[in-house]
């Protein structure tokens, strides 16, 4: 062993002890600059199973891995520490990166973080490595956040003008000097000789002469490019004169016919991590300009795709395609609906420079801003060749880096990130006052939701919030003290669900304790709003139950019951689709009665352990059996307990003993009767029939091994003595039984009768609606705004009760934006499983009647919208595709957008199962339709509607 050469006198015990007296203390200190450790999460389970061997639990409804472990293994100490399975091979390939992570590493799943104390004591234990040190910074936009820098930035030097690379890494936290100086000594320059350029997108951004500036400062990403530029001793210039590899426009040069791959972006950074919205917190660069914002590139060499560039005189505009660069039509698409928003399109191809916020923290310095209004002018520019979104591309990886590279993405996770972030970019205000709200006290909705309303304008005003922000009510009343608390909050768009959702449809499998039935899986259909009572109700109806028994309802999780749902008022949504639940059909008990649980278990090697030794690990799905303590109990009355509830699985071959007659087998009775009726059956002829007979008993009463786990969490076996009296604990509401299975035991039983418990709700493509069985989109927003539960999750504070209360949430629309965005959710995403919902929804085209959904009724004005644009998700989650759908208000014509393919379609086209975002414009004067008020874009009339 490495580290100490001997292994430490310290019990397992004393070592846990240590190391948490150890963490405690160091945690408690823990600063900017302190060193923490990766060490490998597989590594650091086997010694938490070495040091928690000997503790007792008395964990009776939860798992446990002491249940686990419980028996005939025990964890042996471990080997040295093994890093090596947190480390990229290829690592080797990279210049001046010596040990290199895998890029996917998640914390608590493949690795733990260590404070150094911590560390130094383990590894001076059991030694090994690799040694992965790494540093705690502050992070937030108050740089107050303490966050481990799991991954330093990883930069690629570039070398002008000899062109040679080198990859390094570095802290974000270290200074532009620092960098600096390591590219020097990379390339073996001198200092003076050098200068450092943010080449971001292989473009020189800015040069990069302030020293002090931090890394993270200066904006620079993961993966990004930085150019090392070689002075001429005594001009200043770059070495060599003229121009380098470098285009004036900042392209290298390459054919414009082949696609450039950007670096893929490490998403993973701890540091970065750790907080997870999708806005970059960015202030603009001293070095920066608004100049060198406004400016156009010269040049989109992405544009020259050969395409034909012929257009024909009084072409209508905006019927330009967007080039696909490898699965971004979901980006695609999503440009398409803005770009074609009136209010939209006529604000950016204004002059909108003067509203950008450059200072906002919270936007994107303008470079979103800038980018979209770029790209929405190439659109509605004359010509119908194709445009090539990279560069706006680029920059949303920049601030948002889950969309860079060139993976399928969501198209409404997009569109929400693009509001939000151009909000941001053109927010009017530019210093934001802290506004307290006031309590209701009473008065009325209108007055407060007025109050709501004008808080929130003086914060956030932009043309995002006067086309797309409207406001709705959410009124939580506790169940309690019935306290009922009322606020005014914006949104952005709705997101409405795809159920009907007046009821729900559940899936139990029930289990007999008498033997009387195989289990079976029982799906029922419950109300949606409903409680645990529904649902039994609901079985005990479809499974038969009888006068003198009852349904005991549990929750199943790792083979184990993880609680049992005995509140009859327990709230139906707190029982998610991908849970797994099993009923028990019992009689109803007597008083002084527990439950055994058996739980099943099976050899398994131990992935731990280099000597690959053998425990018992659980499986399928525990049973559930009353048993009464006023008798004594002993092991044969538990062996006959099992021999029961298992019979219905005996396989019919260990029934049947070789050379036994099918006649005989099914009926066992006739061995006698054809015996009294025969006078020649020989004497060897009836010990034959008395050695089946006794084949026939020995198979059917075949049992395994049983432990019992006592009150000391020792396990107790009780597969021999069986006149023997057992003492059954009485202190938990269930008493373990494990049921060792044998490879011999499982050939005699059908045990896949346990095996693979369904979830609540099993995902099965449902068939497609006809046209004429649809979801009406109404009935969508019925069940958006329906009054629910809150989920177990999002526990509300009663501010009567002073606690936390699972109270019930109602939404009611209140002011209305001038154009709503509707999001179907047809993606589905649960902790096993995600599926896509096919559901046909029936949406109007014209005449979206919202005047009954508003609960506002102070105006009488009704609320019509006219649809003008969607986004479509065809195909499966794996393999989808993206097109957008828009409708040319000038022409008064729809057209479909399939990346750089544009045809027109007809108006009965526009509905499909594909529709996914749906855009609404309010329609002009009172029951109007768009399709009778439509106008050019550009000769709109477009009025601001500050609120």
């Amino acid at each position: 062993m490495e580290g100490s050469g001997s292994a430490p006198e310290l019990s397992p015990e004393e070592e846990r002890i240590l190391i948490r007296d150890i963490t405690i203390a160091a945690e408690a200190v823990t600063k900017e600059g302190d060193i923490f450790y990766l060490l490998s999460q597989r590594w650091w389970q086997c010694w938490l199973d070495y040091v928690n061997q000997d503790m007792t639990t008395t964990s009776t409804n939860g798992p446990s891995h002491h249940h686990e472990s419980a028996g005939l293994s025990t964890p042996k100490r471990p080997l040295a520490i093994d890093n090596s399975d947190l480390i990229c091979d290829a690592a080797s390939e990279l210049s001046n990166v010596e040990i290199e992570l895998h890029d996917t590493l998640v914390e608590g799943r493949d690795y733990i973080l260590l404070p150094q104390p911590v560390w130094e004591k383990l590894h001076g234990w059991y030694g090994g490595g690799p040694i992965l040190p790494r540093k705690a910074i502050n992070t937030g936009l108050s740089q107050t956040e303490l966050a481990i820098e799991v991954y330093p930035l990883r930069l690629q030097l570039h070398l002008m003008p000899k062109g040679e690379k080198a990859v390094i890494r570095i802290s974000k936290k270290d200074t532009v000097g620092e960098l600096h100086k390591k590219a020097c000594e990379v390339f073996d320059l001198v200092m003076d000789q050098v200068s450092i350029w943010d080449y971001y997108g292989q473009q020189k951004h800015a040069l990069m002469d302030n020293m002090e500036k931090t890394l993270d400062d200066a904006n620079i990403q993961m993966d990004q490019d930085i150019l090392v530029e070689v002075l001429r001793v005594g001009s200043g210039t770059a070495d060599g004169g003229g121009q380098s590899s470098v285009q004036e426009n900042g392209y290298t040069e390459k054919d414009s016919n082949s696609m450039i791959v950007e670096h893929s972006r490490s998403s993973l950074s701890v540091a970065d991590g750790l907080s997870t919205n999708n806005y970059v917190s960015r202030s603009c660069s001293s070095e920066f300009s608004q100049s060198q914002y406004l400016a156009s590139p010269s040049s989109d060499l992405d544009n020259l795709h050969g395409s034909n560039s012929i257009t024909t005189r009084g072409a209508p505009l905006g019927l330009t395609g967007l080039l696909n660069l490898g699965n971004t039509c979901f980006m695609n698409s999503a440009i398409q609906c803005l770009v074609h928003t009136p209010e939209f399109a006529r604000y950016f191809r204004e002059d909108y420079h003067q509203e950008i916020n450059w200072q906002n923290p919270l936007g994107m310095v303008g470079e979103l801003a800038l980018a979209f209004g770029e790209l929405l002018r190439k659109l509605w520019a004359p010509g119908r060749t194709p445009v090539s979104p990279r560069p706006f591309k680029t920059k949303l990886a920049r601030f948002a880096p889950q969309f860079s590279g060139y993976n399928q993405h969501d198209s409404q996770e997009l569109l929400a990130f693009l509001l939000d972030g151009l909000h941001e970019d053109l927010n009017r205000v530019k210093h934001r006052p802290y506004i307290k709200s006031k309590d209701t006290d009473g008065r009325p909705d209108e007055e407060v939701a007025d109050e709501y309303w004008a808080n929130h304008i003086a914060r956030n005003d932009s043309i995002i919030v006067d086309v797309c922000q409207g406001q709705y009510k959410s009124t939580l009343v506790c169940p309690v003290c019935g306290k009922v608390s009322v606020t005014f909050d914006p949104f952005m768009y709705l997101s409405l669900p795809l159920q009907s959702a007046s009821a729900r449809t559940m899936t139990v499998t029930v289990f007999t304790s008498d033997g009387s039935a195989l289990p079976t899986p029982c799906t029922v259909s419950v109300p949606k709003q409903g409680r645990c009572k529904d649902l039994i109700q609901a079985l005990s109806n479809a499974c038969s139950l009888k006068n003198g028994e009852k349904l005991l309802l549990a929750q199943i999780r790792g083979h184990l019951i993880y609680q049992f749902l005995e509140d009859p008022s327990l709230h139906l949504s707190a029982i998610k689709d991908d849970d797994r639940l099993a009923a028990y059909k019992v009689p109803k008990l007597v008083k002084n009665a527990t439950y055994l649980q058996f739980v099943h278990r099976r050899e398994e090697v131990d992935p731990g352990n280099s000597r690959s030794s053998i425990i018992w690990k659980p499986y399928a799905t525990p049973l559930i059996v009353p048993i009464s303590l006023d008798k004594v109990v002993t092991s044969a009355d538990i062996q006959q307990i099992v021999h029961t509830m298992l019979m219905p699985m005996l396989k019919i071959e260990e029934l049947q003993p070789s050379g036994l007659s099918n006649s005989i087998m099914a009926a066992p009775s006739q061995v006698h009767e054809s015996k009294s009726d025969s006078e020649t059956c020989t004497d060897s002829a009836e010990s034959d029939h008395k050695d089946q007979e006794h084949n026939f008993k020995a198979a059917a009463t075949s049992k395994p091994h049983l432990q019992l786990v006592n009150e000391n969490n020792e396990c107790i076996d009780i597969s021999t003595g069986e006149e023997k009296a057992i003492r059954v604990p009485s202190s938990s509401a269930t008493v373990l039984v494990f049921i060792n299975w044998s490879k011999r035991d499982l050939k005699k039983y059908d045990i896949h009768y346990l095996e693979n418990l369904p979830e609540v709700l099993k995902y099965a493509p449902a068939p497609k609606r006809t046209r004429g069985e649809p979801l009406s989109l109404y009935a969508c927003l019925d069940a958006f705004l329906r009054e629910e539960p809150l989920v177990p999750e999002d526990m509300w504070y009663c501010p009567k009760c002073k606690e936390q209360r699972q109270a019930s949430k109602k939404l009611d629309l209140w002011r209305l934006p001038e154009v709503l965005v509707i999001h179907l959710k047809r993606f589905s995403f649960s902790r096993s499983t995600k599926h896509k919902l096919e559901t046909f929804v029936n949406f109007p085209i014209h005449d979206l009647d919202l005047t009954n959904y508003v609960a506002n009724k102070n105006s009488s004005q009704r609320q019509i919208y006219e649809l003008y644009a969607l986004s479509n998700h065809y195909g499966s989650m794996a393999s989808g595709h993206y097109t957008a759908h828009i409708k040319l208000l000038d022409e008064n014509r729809w057209y479909n957008f399939d990346d750089s393919h544009i045809s027109p379609i007809n108006e009965d086209d526009v509905k499909s199962a594909a529709a996914y975002v749906l855009f609404y414009r309010r329609a002009k004067g009172e029951g109007a339709s768009a399709s009778n008020g439509a106008q050019s874009c550009a000769n709109q009339n477009y009025n601001s509607t500050r609120r």
